[in-house]
């Protein structure tokens, strides 16, 4: 029951386009800042940093600090369950 109830929340993960956008945009960008990401998404900041907040909590993307910004990328550990999922949408 552990792996139904992992399977569904990875899918929540993935309900969201603007979740599967910055996924996408990490995949062909190796970094971005939130400012990046929330201008090619078209949403604010605010909402934008929401994603990336989820996106990291289930270690789909990392974070690191680089002259005063925080960039992000895909996480090259992200879980098998992750990635099966992720393989959806390449």
């Amino acid at each position: 029951m552990k792996n139904i109830k992992r399977i569904t929340q990875i899918f929540k993960i993935f309900s969201n386009i603007n979740r599967v956008k910055i996924v996408h945009l990490l995949s062909k960008k190796r970094m971005m800042n939130v400012t990046d990401l929330a201008e090619a998404l078209e949403i604010s900041f605010t909402s934008t940093s929401k994603h990336l907040i989820i996106l990291e909590r289930f270690d789909v993307v990392s974070s690191t600090g680089k002259l005063g910004h925080v960039f992000y990328s895909l996480n090259e550990d992200i879980p098998n369950d992750v990635r099966e999922v992720m393989n959806l949408f390449t």
